[in-house]
């Protein structure tokens, strides 16, 4: 059965369209507010860290709808499997960046972190607002078989 096919696949692929729709323009705005209050605030390595910490969580939301796109023909039961390895991974991906990046000198760590935490927060609640606002069926009934 192809993704095409498949309904669960189907709703898989437009929900994670609508939240890519919902999500990016709130989510490159954080990063813009959060460069401008960072450069306001502590200068240039405001600048520079909030930019790098939009850019890490910015990256981290879009391989979520990613993993969604390539996992969407899969058995709901691995989808959330792979959703939850996923998730650990990028945790443990997000925190090994913070730790590489809280040394290097021109990056304002504070900056960098409240980015990179306003950018996942909005990213998250506008992906929830699409969420609630695509009309996908709850209960997908079994084809013929």
């Amino acid at each position: 059965m192809t993704e095409t096919e498949n309904p669960h696949a189907q709703s898989v692929l437009k929900l994670a369209d609508a939240m890519y729709r919902g999500a990016l323009w709130p989510g490159l705005a954080t990063v813009a507010i959060g460069a401008v209050v960072s450069v306001v605030l502590v200068g240039l390595p405001g600048l520079f860290g909030a930019l790098v910490g939009g850019a890490v969580a910015f990256a981290s939301s879009l391989v979520t709808l990613w993993m969604m796109r390539k996992t969407a023909a899969m058995e709901p039961m691995a989808v959330m499997a792979v959703s939850l390895g996923g998730y650990i991974l990028k945790i443990l991906v997000l925190l090994g960046v913070m730790m590489l990046l809280r040394h290097v000198g021109f990056l304002h760590v504070k900056a960098l972190a409240f980015t990179m935490l306003a950018v996942i927060v909005v990213w998250a609640a506008a992906e929830f607002v699409a969420f609630r606002r695509t009309r996908i069926p709850t209960i997908i009934p079994a084809g013929d078989r």
